[in-house]
């Protein structure tokens, strides 16, 4: 079957196991996942867009307004790819979502079964074509951050440092739509750190990025330090560095999420930093969100070959991200940097790559 096919399979599986007569998709990630790569949003910070999909077990139905109908037919080809219009003026309420039939959805919609926990699941089980596409991001990804995080310079405000990375991931056709940027002591403060107005890079600075291109999200982040690097900060990269290869290398098929994770929190208490895994979340499973779910202890998920998982470890004033495919054989890792600094793990014989700080005398 092709993709799509496949996945229209998928959803009548899951119509069937809830016995339902219908399933309503309305996030932006169910919009991408179910076309294979299409937008529904005009707003790129909405969860749900302005069209959503209806599938029944005879039907294809996309539901919008006549402002967006001709972008989706004529842009994204949807009614070649078999969806039914149903289109409203866009003054217009929306009408009645598929009444009478026992109704589920991937949110929280009234009187609808909440699916959005194995909708998630489903949005991670990536086919090879999304692999393929996943590769394409992360190339791109690393790509845009390697040229903004070269081109700071101490002076710069983390606003500009923050328009320099979004204007070379957009330039390069995907969309910026996480953007954290935190220079000298805001990286020790905040593990999220939106980009301050008037705060300038003295010495050190820390990009993230989540790039979004066909629907699909890759992460990156990379730090650079103007200077010699502090020893206590190359104690702590190379202590993440080790938490992150531990994760990439647990990271395999047939694991559980759970066992993946405890081999992180044991390597956070061997590098003498045991405490600091409760200070941020690890990362997880990536797809059509920047994490369909969190790996957290005791979690019963099952790795499977063809996953992307972005594990993101940090110690405080340091972190360490890349987004992975899992191989039936190895793990790749599609955001790599060309010609960044790296750090060799080894991990009982087994060797992992992970990124320093670029240090910039």
């Amino acid at each position: 079957m092709t993709e799509f096919e496949t996945k229209q399979s998928r959803i009548q599986a899951l119509l069937k196991k809830h016995e339902l007569g219908a399933l309503l998709l309305q996030r932006v990630s169910s919009f991408a996942w179910a076309t294979c790569g299409a937008a529904s949003y005009i707003n790129t910070a909405v969860a749900t867009g302005e069209a959503s999909l209806l599938v029944t077990p005879d039907g294809r139905y996309l539901i919008t307004n006549n402002i967006e109908a001709p972008r989706l037919d004529q842009e994204e080809h949807l009614k070649a790819q078999g969806w039914q219009f149903v289109v409203r003026g866009w003054h217009e309420p929306a009408p009645p979502v598929a009444p009478g039939l026992k109704l589920g959805a991937d949110t929280a919609y009234p009187g609808a079964v909440n699916l959005a926990d194995e909708m998630a699941h489903l949005r991670a089980d990536l086919l090879p074509e999304e692999g393929q596409r996943f590769r394409a991001l992360g190339k791109l990804c690393a790509q845009a951050m390697d040229s903004a995080i070269r081109a700071a310079r101490p002076g710069q405000t983390e606003q500009q440092l923050a328009a320099m990375l979004e204007q070379e991931t957009q330039s390069r056709g995907a969309q910026p739509i996480v953007v954290l940027i935190a220079t000298d002591d805001r990286i020790s403060k905040f593990r999220h750190p939106l980009p301050a107005r008037d705060k300038k890079l003295e010495r050190y600075a820390m990009l993230i990025l989540c790039g979004r291109q066909y629907g699909l999200v890759a992460s990156i982040t990379r730090l650079v330090h103007f200077g010699p690097l502090p020893r206590a900060l190359r104690t702590k990269m190379e202590a993440t560095a080790r938490v992150d290869a531990t994760f990439i290398a647990a990271t395999r098929p047939g694991r559980r999420l759970g066992e993946v994770f405890q081999s992180a929190v044991e390597a956070y208490a061997a590098n003498g930093f045991a405490g600091e895994w409760h200070l941020h979340h690890q990362g997880g499973a990536a797809g059509y969100e920047p994490r369909e779910y969190l790996g957290l202890p005791g979690g019963a998920e099952v790795v499977a070959a063809g996953q992307a998982y972005a594990w993101n470890p940090s110690i405080t004033g340091m972190k360490s991200e890349d987004t992975i495919l899992v191989g039936e054989q190895a793990n790749e890792v599609i955001t790599a940097t060309d010609g960044w600094p790296m750090l060799t793990v080894d991990l009982a014989g087994e060797k992992v790559l992970r990124p320093a700080v670029l240090v910039v005398a």
